[in-house]
């Protein structure tokens, strides 16, 4: 075989090792996912009780915060459980790495010591963390059983408020990581906030070259469809009822 056939053979190797995966790491990455958030939906649920009733308005409104943030755990959990093979996984240690800091770095913030703020103060707070969460749990059923934490390609998406951002969930997450920031206002905090939101930016760029890669549609509806923020023709377009170019889950 000459050194050519050699190279050729070698990247077709490298493109299905790419495709799919061992079916084995995949459960277990799974049942890792499971395991955190499934726990954490679990003892979250186990301290609501000790929390009611509510003695004000502003204790209402983080014990509904609370028990959103349960819900989106849980249903993460379950999605997991049940999301569709990939089609392709992105490949390198950096697009690992990143994914799993963007995911649990803001378990740091709940360990920093609560700031002092006023009444007025504490209901943004908590209110942008129950808005922001709540949107979490409906991107998440669109997304659903496309979702992982991982940038990998799994199946087209084009409804709902994929037509109006590629990453909404990313949106709604830094929502409620304003919420959860403020409830812990420090320097510290704010580092790790911007952290948090950098590397959130890298996972979506291996995202979109992953999904690039995948479904050669991703081009069209890249143009007409806003990265992370709305704009007034994208939200004018669902008002009018324009489907956007045929594209696919950029949240693969």
């Amino acid at each position: 075989m000459t050194g050519a056939k050699l190279d050729q053979a070698g990247t077709a190797r490298k493109e299905i090792a790419g495709r799919g995966g061992n079916a084995l790491l995949d459960w277990t990455a799974r049942a890792v996912v499971v395991i955190i958030y499934g726990g954490s939906a679990l003892m979250g649920a186990a301290s609501v009780p000790h929390l009611l009733p509510p003695d004000n308005f502003h204790d209402g409104l983080a014990l509904a915060a609370r028990i959103a943030n349960i819900l989106f755990l849980g249903l993460v959990a379950l999605t997991t459980i049940t999301r569709l093979a990939p089609i392709m996984k992105s490949q390198g240690i950096e697009t690992r790495v990143s994914a799993l800091l963007g995911t649990f770095l803001s378990i740091v913030l709940a360990f920093l010591p609560k700031a002092e703020l006023g009444p007025v103060w504490s209901a943004v707070s908590s209110t942008l963390v129950l808005v922001g969460t709540s949107l979490c749990i409906v991107m998440l059923r669109w997304l659903g059983r496309s979702f992982s934490i991982q940038a990998e390609a799994r199946r087209l998406v084009t409804e709902g408020p994929y037509r109006i951002v590629r990453h909404p969930l990313y949106l709604c997450e830094g929502i409620a990581l304003v919420g959860i920031t403020l409830q812990v206002l420090s320097p510290l905090a704010v580092l790790v906030a911007i952290v948090i939101v950098m590397i959130q930016c890298r996972r979506m760029i291996n995202e979109e070259r992953i999904l690039r890669r995948a479904f050669p549609e991703y081009a069209a509806y890249r143009t007409t469809t806003p990265f992370l923020i709305p704009t007034c023709r994208a939200i004018g377009r669902i008002g009018r009822g324009q489907a956007p170019a045929k594209a696919i889950d950029p949240h693969a």
